[in-house]
């Protein structure tokens, strides 16, 4: 018997396996998980857009087309901060080059294909197609002190976790810089032109990001980089956001959290750890196989002593998979032996996704999960999901028509 049935059957619990539901994960010759990295094939790249690039390379290329370096400027303030692409809205522009501009530097990346709304507005996903056909969501979500933003950074992923939908058909190929961007830039105009909630709201705008939506993150580690770096830059660079704002997750890629510790951008860091133990992580995350947990927690670790920002480790609960008391005891000695005050555990009850039989845990359960963590002193809170009704919360973006 493993060590994790023994124990579950000690609690008086079953101990669930992480199989995947409703359709077939891709294994290897070795007979584990697949893993993709990189696109399996090699991909057209979207078209170069003028969020790509520095301020300084904008006005390189403008200077190619003809024109004065200082349009950059002009043509970054009407996309970074009046988020618009429209030439007729660009007056400052020649009249008769505006339209040549906007179609060079402007390239159409994102197309809006459905918007699902719940929470009485307050919460949209979109869909939205890309230059290549793909599809990707982004997820809008009004909270009473803040707007956030949950984005995506691949279109599908290659980390093959069996409980998340985004990953049920692989990894097509990475988002690019202006991409991602494009997804914060667009949110920002719903909410300037009413759309979140049904007022308008010019002076309004996204104000925190979760790099949670599709993709494994880090895998893009480049794109996701420059895109972050644009995003804290001021305007006209960029859109002149806080690096406390913007969240990047990770399944434990662990040289990527290690380069992230040097990268000089304070960003808030979360570790997607959903099981303290190997046994079970192995199974639940594929790229556990790689990256054990124990080393998977030392980057994270490293993380907070290189940048002095606390670390949230996301804690998805499963019934009868990865809840059992004995687990929140064991993930409270692992975070505690590294030290105190330098982490959070965030637990989300699971939420499914189509096909498959598990479900998030019971109440007394998740309440009990969080009592052992707390009484360990290990600062915890439940996870408030939005999206549900709308397959938008974490796990259940799938990029569907």
């Amino acid at each position: 018997m493993r060590i994790s049935e023994s124990r579950a059957k000690a609690e008086g619990r079953a101990q669930v396996r992480p199989t995947a539901e409703g359709w077939k994960q891709a294994m290897g010759d070795d007979g584990r998980p697949q893993l993709q990295f990189t696109a399996k094939k090699r991909v057209s790249q979207p078209p170069v857009h003028l969020a790509d690039l520095t301020l300084a390379e904008r006005a390189d290329k403008l200077k190619e087309m003809g024109l004065p370096g200082f349009r950059a400027k002009q043509l970054s303030v009407h996309y970074f901060q009046h988020y618009t692409t429209d030439p007729e809205l660009m007056s400052d522009l020649p009249k008769d080059r505006r339209a040549e501009i906007a179609e060079v530097m402007f390239p159409t990346l994102l197309t809006e294909v459905k918007r699902l709304a719940t929470d009485d507005g307050k919460t949209i996903k979109f869909l939205w197609r890309l230059f290549d056909g793909s599809l990707v969501e982004s997820v809008l979500m009004r909270y009473s002190n803040r707007i956030t933003l949950c984005i995506s950074s691949q279109c599908g992923c290659g980390m093959n976790c069996p409980f998340c939908a985004t990953g049920q058909a692989g990894l097509t190929r990475n988002m690019s810089t202006a991409e991602i961007l494009d997804q914060i830039v667009q949110a920002n105009r719903v909410i300037a032109e009413g759309g979140l909630g049904g007022q308008k709201h010019p002076e309004e705008r996204v104000g925190n990001i979760v790099f949670m939506g599709m993709g494994e993150p880090l895998a893009n580690y480049k794109r996701v980089m420059n895109a972050v770096h644009r995003m804290v830059a001021d305007v006209p660079e960029g859109l002149g956001m806080s690096a406390r704002g913007i969240t990047v997750s990770t399944v434990g890629l662990v040289p990527a959290i290690n380069k992230l510790s040097e990268e000089g951008v304070p960003v808030t860091f979360a570790l997607s750890l959903h099981a303290p133990d190997d046994e079970l992580r192995d199974e639940m995350i594929p790229v556990n196989s790689r990256w054990k947990v124990d080393e998977a927690l030392d980057a994270a670790f490293n993380y907070y002593v290189k940048t002095g920002r606390r670390v949230s480790i996301e804690y998805a609960l499963i019934k009868d998979m990865n809840d059992h008391g004995w687990r929140a005891d064991l993930l409270a000695r692992k975070l505690n032996a590294r030290g105190r005050g330098w982490v959070h555990v965030n637990p989300i009850p699971l939420n499914p996704t189509p096909g498959s039989v598990w479900t998030a845990s019971e109440p007394d359960v998740t309440a009990e999960f969080i009592d052992r963590l707390e009484s360990a002193g290990v600062p915890t809170t439940l996870r408030d999901t939005r999206g549900k009704e709308i397959d938008g919360a974490c796990g259940q973006l799938a990029a569907a028509e």
